[in-house]
């Protein structure tokens, strides 16, 4: 039987988020996977990471006792994944853009499942044409603020410069950045984008009150320690403790869409790696959810 989301943006064939359905009716969150690495620079393989966050839920519990907040009483719908064609970067991130504009469409947030970071833009894009106003929050061990990458202006090393020219408002927040150009480093001190910490975000953040949130979230922000599994790991990044710190911030905040990218599963033989992109997929789900 064709249920009411079928629409040819998306494959609902493989494994789906736990506790979720596939039919948006009555939803408040559509989440979707983007198996797409094609600009990765280093180490690929981020196209596996919807899949393996989607198979590891399982084992989490649906309670989050941080929030107090159990998935068993949201309403939200996995999608799949978008049908994303071959090769370049540009066609991948208009499609991503359509798919994220059905999702608004239904009536639900997004929350993109990655893939690389280039993907950002399209769904940035997309949800900015609904909130001119909307505030963009970065967690990301990399600036990418380059404007061309490897011959490509769509490289993952370009996310947030692309995702600059689509979002009206300008408004972005970088959150503990740690590794860049130096020209990057430079525009981020000019700019007064770069948060040291989730303490000086949230004081950001407080003269933006009621605006609408789009977080990204770029999985190598947490340290390799923690997780291995990502093409571009950095050392000297942050553990759960800390993500719970910013969660604890945007609880008060309106968060109105969300993405996790860069999860390269096959890196990390373990599978703690795709458990902890899975745990911040379920907080995440469940912030979106808690304003319906």
């Amino acid at each position: 039987m064709r249920t009411p989301f079928e629409n040819p943006l998306f494959d609902t064939e493989g494994a789906i988020y736990m506790g979720s359905r596939r039919d948006p009716n009555n939803c408040t969150v559509g989440l979707f996977g983007v198996p797409y690495d094609g600009t990765t620079s280093f180490r690929p393989g981020t196209r596996f990471g919807p899949a393996a966050i989607r198979e590891v839920s399982n084992g989490l519990e649906t309670y989050c006792p941080q929030l107090g907040l159990d998935l068993e009483d949201l309403a939200f719908a996995d999608l799949g994944a978008v049908d994303i064609p071959f090769g370049a970067p540009e066609p991948v991130i208009d499609q991503v853009r359509q798919a994220t504009r059905t999702v608004l469409e239904l009536g639900l947030k997004p929350l993109m499942l990655g893939g690389e970071h280039s993907i950002s833009s399209g769904a940035v894009a997309a949800v900015a044409e609904q909130h001119p106003d909307l505030v963009l929050v970065q967690l990301d061990a990399h600036a990418d603020l380059r404007d061309e990458w490897l011959g490509s202006r769509h490289s993952h090393a370009c996310a947030m410069r692309r995702c600059l020219d689509v979002l009206p408002s300008q408004t972005l927040l970088q959150l503990s950045i740690r590794s860049g150009s130096r020209q990057e480093f430079n525009e981020l001190e000019r700019s007064h984008r770069l948060m040291a910490d989730v303490a000086a975000l949230e004081d950001a953040l407080i003269p933006l009150h009621g605006r609408p949130i789009y977080l990204t979230v770029d999985l190598d922000w947490f340290d390799p320690a923690v997780l291995p599994g990502t093409g571009t790991p950095e050392p000297g990044g942050y553990v759960w403790s800390d993500f719970a710190a910013l969660v604890a911030v945007l609880k008060r905040h309106r968060l109105v869409a969300a993405d996790v990218v860069e999860l390269a599963p096959q890196l990390d033989p373990t599978g703690v790696s795709a458990v902890l992109a899975s745990k911040v997929t379920r907080s995440l789900l469940l912030l979106l959810g808690q304003h319906q």
